[in-house]
Formats: C-alpha cells, structure tokens, sequence
C-alpha cells in the first residue's frame, strides 16, 4: 500500500541560523547548509566553480556587520525531515522506477544536480565522496516506502570528484497541507572523522507549478486544495533560498542546485 503525506510532515524541527550561530558552526566540525543566493544577497558559488575539480579555490565573500568576512556560499536553512525517510541504501541516479517492476512513475521528467563543496574559511573545495539523498511523493501525491516495500522515487548518489551527484525524476505532485516539495538529505564525513548530515527540502516557483499540474497526470487531482508557498510554514522557514530554478531540457526540465558544508 502507497501512502499519503500526512501532518507530521509539517512539523518544523529546523530554523534558520542567528548571525553568531553561524560564525560558531564555521569554527567547529558541525555541519552547515549552502546554497544560492547568499542570505544577505550576494552572488554564491556558482556552477561552473564548483565544477572546476577539488582543487581549493578562493570563494567569494560577503562583510557582515561585525566585520566578519563569510564565504556567499554558507547560508542558513535547515528543515524538517518529516516522516518519510527510509534509508533503503539505494544506489541510483534516475529514481522514477519501483524496482521490483520496472514500471516508470508518469510525470514531467526533471534532471536535479546537486553541487557540493566543502568550505574552510573563505575558500570553498568540491566535496567528493559525499552521500546525497532524494525522496518525494509521485505526480499524485503519494510516498513509497511508507507502509509497504515499494521504493519508487528514492536513492541516492554519491558525490564525485566535482561535488557533482545527478538524478533524474519526476516533478513532484502535492497533497494536502504542503507545498511542492522534494525532500534531501546531504551526508559526510568531517575533518575529525565523525559522519554527519543535514536535511532539508527544496521548493518550486509557483508559476511553473500552475503549468505542471494543468498537464496530465498532474491534472487529475485539480488544483482544488493545493497549499501554495505563500501559505506553507515549512517555505516561510527556507528563507526563499532553497527554491529552485529549472529550465526546460528537452520534454521536461532540469535545475542544479550548489550547497556548502562546513565540516
């Protein structure tokens, strides 16, 4: 049996970093969300940076009030994991199958790149060997893994020597209470050997989501009861910055996504 997303996935265990909280977590082991923007609106580690091997390279920075200079590539949300994980060790880069029949979950196919760097001071370094993590409900709403063994659109990648991890999915759907979401979860191992991870969720424009769910088989749910950004507590946690930004890539759309982490 599939399941559907129920309240527990509202329940907000992340928040966004103070200023202080940040500095502190730059100075220890901890690990620390990335992406683009900078959250006080500077250009970020772009695609092509990260992409340019593991050598070390200068980052960008950006003058806080105290003087401080961090790199634009460090910024700060963490959200709930919700109650969906299952770490099923699953090892693929196109995830749309459930692999005990091959059969494709339907739905406008998008391409997801992360980029992950590892950041030290004001440089930043593409993090190989890193565990990424990707799970989400079908064009209907509906989580695998749940309360039965299906495992369709979850697995994970392992980073390589760019910071590079791909998938290819689907768009996904919506059900009551959330907005459109994917759900991701980012392990490694830090400099003092511990392993450790940060979770959060990626969101969509609001435009392009009237577009998906107006085709098939998005459409057969309507839009009737669809929570939009605006209006989800978990979006209005995120800070706008972990809302992608895909582009069409031949019949469906493909979005990269670059993230520091501080080990």
């Amino acid at each position: 049996m599939t399941h559907f997303a129920a309240d527990l996935d509202d329940r907000p265990i992340g928040r966004i970093l103070k200023r202080r909280e940040v500095l502190s977590l730059l100075g220890g082991s901890a690990l620390l969300a990335a992406c683009a923007p900078a959250a006080v609106g500077a250009p970020s580690l772009t695609a092509a940076a990260a992409a340019a091997g593991p050598t070390t390279t200068p980052a960008a920075t950006t003058a806080i009030a105290s003087g401080v200079a961090l790199p634009t590539c460090v910024v700060r949300p963490v959200l709930t994991e919700g109650p969906y994980f299952v770490d099923e060790k699953l090892d693929r880069s196109d995830i749309r199958s459930e692999p005990s029949t091959n059969a494709v979950k339907p739905g406008v196919p998008l391409g997801l790149t992360f980029l992950v760097s590892r950041v030290s001071g004001s440089s930043c370094t593409a993090l190989a060997g890193a565990t990424v993590d990707v799970w989400q409900c079908d064009a209907l709403g509906v989580y695998s893994d749940v309360t039965d063994r299906t495992k369709f659109l979850r697995g994970y990648q392992t980073t390589d020597v760019n910071g590079k991890a791909a998938f290819t999915t689907v768009w996904p759907g919506w059900y009551p209470g959330r907005a459109v979401h994917i759900h991701f979860k980012i392990r490694a191992t830090a400099a003092n050997g511990r392993v450790a991870d940060f979770t959060s969720q990626l969101f969509f424009d609001e435009t392009l989501n009237d577009q998906i769910f107006a085709v098939a088989p998005y459409a057969q749910r309507g839009g009737a009861g669809r929570l939009r950004n605006s209006g989800d507590g978990i979006f209005q946690q995120s800070g706008a910055k972990l809302t992608l930004a895909p582009i069409r890539s031949g019949e469906g759309y493909a979005a990269t996504f670059d993230i520091g982490l501080a080990t």
